[in-house]
């Protein structure tokens, strides 16, 4: 469908955020349309290892994000089922790791609504028979293997079916400001025409400063980059979670045939403009490697990084690992561009 030059909402940004949000407003009859400078889930969203969270990750840190990610992972079972993978995920515990650790985030979890299973060592071979003998206890999560771009395309093919635009491949070049309201927004490539929407909401993650810059606004995102190794090893059904407070190397994520090894923290000034190091793919696969000792010597498929659009205004430290997943709308009226609202945070599942 062509994009009107006044739609009622412009969405910039086809990753899993800016898509839900198309969708979720076709659906309710708004004239909608949204655009991306790249292919739909080109940015973060195409960048992860594919995991469904239960929220038990961040259970005892972030009880909000937590339960948002196991009303997220409920929901998509229920009205995306094509594209998730039931596999179930394991919290384990290795020799050496904090023991009160393992019991905090097991009640936590519970307190929270997310279902657990505690398992004996028995139970836990049985289901990953190539597990450290390392593994001293376990419990069971609804974890998951969620597939990107099938949600992202469904995503954005629902909200065509009711009646949104959508057109990857248009970057916005420019936002105009008078009067205290954004006039108009000017796209470029498949696009190329100067809109004029009612509301334009910024869900571009990690690139929320350079779309709302162009209104001459700040939104404070802090931006890391994680690395994601997949590596030949078949036979494991369910995620694997290190349980031991977030660090590199953590998670083990099956998909048909192989792994997905990750991940790491690193901040970046420059989501398009970040160096990467060997030390990462390394630290991750030794890591993992320690849960499931079968993948240091795997063949490796293929390497990627991804940021993360986390947002923390007044944060700029190093270690990010403790900033929120959860998501946060900004309303840009407080900042004189009102009509701008950024959509910035929360994560895939």
């Amino acid at each position: 469908m062509r994009v009107s030059d006044d739609p009622t909402v412009l969405v910039i940004g086809g990753g899993a955020t800016g898509t839900g949000i198309a969708r979720d407003l076709a659906l309710r009859g708004v004239d909608v349309a949204l655009v991306d400078r790249g292919g739909l889930g080109s940015g973060t969203s195409g960048r992860s290892h594919g995991l469904l969270h239960s929220g038990a990750r961040y259970a005892e840190g972030d009880a909000e994000g937590a339960r948002e990610c196991i009303e997220e992972n409920r929901t998509l079972r229920e009205i995306a089922g094509g594209c998730v993978r039931d596999t179930g995920g394991l919290f384990v515990r290795l020799d050496g790791d904090d023991p009160d650790y393992f019991a905090e985030k097991l009640a936590a979890c519970e307190e929270i609504g997310i279902e657990t299973e505690r398992l004996d060592e028995a139970a836990v071979r049985e289901r990953v028979p190539g597990l450290a003998d390392e593994v001293a206890d376990a419990f069971a999560v609804p974890d998951g293997v969620i597939y990107p771009s099938r949600l992202v395309a469904a995503n954005a093919a629902d909200a065509e079916r009711h009646g949104a635009a959508v057109h990857p491949h248009a970057p916005v070049e420019d936002v105009t400001v008078a009067d205290g309201a954004v006039e108009t927004v000017r796209v470029g490539g498949a696009v190329d025409a100067t809109l004029s929407p009612d509301v334009v909401v910024n869900a571009t993650g990690a690139w929320a400063d350079a779309i709302a810059g162009m209104a001459g606004v700040e939104v404070g995102m802090a931006p890391s980059r994680g690395v994601m190794v997949s590596v030949e090893y078949g036979g494991l059904e369910p995620v694997l979670n290190r349980c031991r407070d977030p660090d590199d190397g953590d998670i083990v994520v099956p998909h048909d045939g192989e792994v997905v090894l990750g991940t790491t923290s690193v901040p970046v000034s420059d989501p398009d403009d970040y160096e990467t190091a060997d030390w990462e793919v390394e630290r991750s696969v030794e890591e993992c490697a320690a849960m499931l000792p079968a993948v240091a010597d795997a063949a490796e498929v293929r390497r990627w990084w991804g940021v993360r659009p986390l947002y923390a205004p007044d944060e700029a430290g190093e270690n990010r690992r403790g900033i929120s997943r959860g998501f946060t709308l900004l309303d840009h009226e407080r900042d004189g561009a009102a009509g701008l609202y950024s959509v910035v945070g929360g994560k895939l599942t």
